[in-house]
């Protein structure tokens, strides 16, 4: 019983200091719907529909994976920089760490590039007590350095082979699915000697919402102790830019079997006049939780 008052204590005070933290930078604290319209395009997650409305003859709805999009449409109107913790729900979740409900911060900041985000993201920890040093690599620099492979120049055949070399499944559809079995294999197991990491500049084929610049996705992840706890993109602006990936992920979606989405439209309306330059990151909070007890 003491131990879990002592957690529930934590857990509080944690909340408590993220939120004085960005009040303190003058972040506005947001609440965006977690009932939506339609589900996640994302071709890995899957949203959870609820049968809401049958007697009145109104389609489903669906929670919300994240709350990304809705944030989105608020910095369209000009809300400036904001942040949400809130609940989000996904569908077919398997794993010690993958759980069907779970607590996510989410954050924007206007005017800011990756690596300017990745700084606020270390003041944060440290604000919250965390004062371990911080390391960063590119995603090339990981692969190079934990397993000799030149990533940005391997194509889709030599990365088969590689893969099988290690006795690793090769049997994929995209190379983006190859790049990243090959990274959990080979590079996140080294990621558990360092106490935070940022892993930068992702292939582009990995984009999702993400610029892109030449070869590479102006997107991060953050390990904590080789836990993935966080994921961040300097964002797309232009509806047309969204309008593409959705569609991208929509017909993979179709080639693995899954159920036909359809797009957002009433997102890609509010992008008429574009989104300001900005950065965003979302942070899985139990895995910062536990990462910062370690």
């Amino acid at each position: 019983m003491k131990e879990m008052i002592n957690s529930l204590k934590l857990s509080a005070d944690i909340i408590k200091k993220i939120r004085q933290f960005f009040d303190g930078q003058g972040l506005c604290e947001v609440q965006t719907p977690q009932l939506l319209d339609y589900p996640t395009t994302d071709v890995y997650i899957d949203s959870i529909a609820l049968q809401v409305n049958k007697d009145i003859g109104l389609k489903s709805k669906y929670l919300h994976t994240s709350p990304e999009l809705e944030m989105k449409k608020l910095l369209a109107k000009g809300s400036g920089d904001i942040y949400q913790i809130c609940q989000v729900f996904r569908n077919n979740e398997q794993g010690a760490q993958n759980f069907n409900e779970f607590t996510m911060l989410e954050y924007y900041r206007l005017g800011f590039d990756i690596h300017r985000l990745m700084d606020d993201m270390t003041d944060l920890l440290k604000s919250l007590g965390f004062t371990r040093p911080a390391t960063r690599l590119s995603y090339a620099q990981a692969f190079s350095e934990f397993s000799d492979i030149d990533i940005l120049n391997m194509d889709f055949n030599d990365l088969k082979k590689i893969a099988k070399s290690h006795d690793l499944c090769s049997d994929f559809e995209w190379i983006e699915d190859l790049q990243i079995l090959l990274f959990t294999a080979l590079c996140e197991p080294k990621l558990e000697e360092y106490p935070l990491c940022f892993i930068y500049d992702y292939p582009k084929s990995q984009s999702a919402l993400a610029k892109v610049q030449g070869q590479v996705a102006h997107r991060f992840e953050m390990y904590m102790y080789g836990d993935e706890v966080a994921n961040g993109y300097d964002e797309l602006q232009d509806a047309q830019d969204y309008q593409k990936c959705f569609g991208l992920e929509i017909n993979k979606r179709l080639v693995l079997g899954k159920a036909p989405v359809d797009i957002d439209k009433g997102f890609l309306s509010n992008l008429q006049n574009s989104l300001p330059q900005c950065s965003g990151v979302a942070i899985g909070v139990e895995r910062l939780l536990s990462n910062l007890l370690k």
